[in-house]
């Protein structure tokens, strides 16, 4: 199977406009996903996708591919299914161009299922949430998984509720937005109509859950870290300063 890594990456984000584009130890942060995303051995080609000419010469300036986009996809797996249009490939994994910590062995986490159950069509990665002010962060997208590893439903809510429990009893788990698709779901995903929870929640695989299409979820000991603000891009950079990939590229 071939696989691509799709990086959904545009300059009008209401909380950080221009944030792809944000420096961060000398470069752009795009191109740290970028370059940390083509390390994985189990990805044949990496592109970004953007509706924004900034953003398609920066990464065309670094060495990188850009396919342009129409500028009115509110969700990052619109996009990439555009994108995917024009592009050969078998699976094609999102990679969020606003999380500059990405490991590429999460990738090989992410596609690993497909290989072992012809039956998957889409895959999310998932980790522990062990902080109770991430846990009742809207930023966390927490998810609840079924016995079969399929994920139930996630929210921007503190699900479980812990109306009854402690949180230190609970077992809370989060997206980690490292989102692989067979083409042929990748292509169902957009044809699809956005759903209510999508919409309200701002979560892109409620549309898949909402319509009864299974999401299956992978536990990884990875953690990302997203930059939405200026002060999340500070710390990040400070996390950055020790990181084990960047001397490699």
């Amino acid at each position: 199977m071939k696989t691509v890594a799709v990086i959904p990456a545009r300059m009008g984000s209401s909380r950080f406009p221009g944030k792809p584009l944000a420096p961060l130890h000398g470069r752009a942060m795009i191109e740290h996903v970028y370059k940390r995303t083509a390390m994985c051995p189990d990805l044949a080609d990496v592109v970004v996708a953007t509706c924004d000419t900034e953003i398609r010469d920066a990464v065309e300036a670094f060495g990188g591919k850009a396919v342009m986009t129409a500028d009115t996809h509110e969700r990052a797996s619109d996009r990439m299914a555009e994108a995917a249009q024009s592009l050969e490939g078998d699976i094609f994994v999102l990679v969020q161009g606003d999380e500059p910590m990405t490991f590429p062995d999460m990738i090989t986490e992410a596609v690993s299922p497909f290989s072992a159950d012809p039956g998957v069509a889409c895959v999310n990665l998932t980790k522990q949430i062990l902080d109770i002010d991430e846990f009742k962060s809207p930023n966390t997208i927490k998810v609840v998984i079924g016995t079969g590893e399929d994920a139930l439903y996630m929210s921007r809510s503190e699900i479980p509720t812990l109306a009854n429990s402690n949180f230190r009893d609970i077992a809370a788990f989060k997206q980690v937005c490292i989102i692989p698709f067979r083409r042929d779901a990748l292509e169902c995903y957009t044809a699809l109509f956005p759903t209510p929870g999508e919409i309200a929640e701002s979560i892109d695989m409620l549309r898949f859950l909402e319509h009864g299409l299974p999401v299956r979820m992978v536990k990884t000991a990875f953690d990302t870290h997203a930059v939405d603000t200026q002060d999340d891009l500070d710390h990040v950079s400070a996390l950055m300063a020790n990181d084990s990939l960047m001397n490699r590229y």
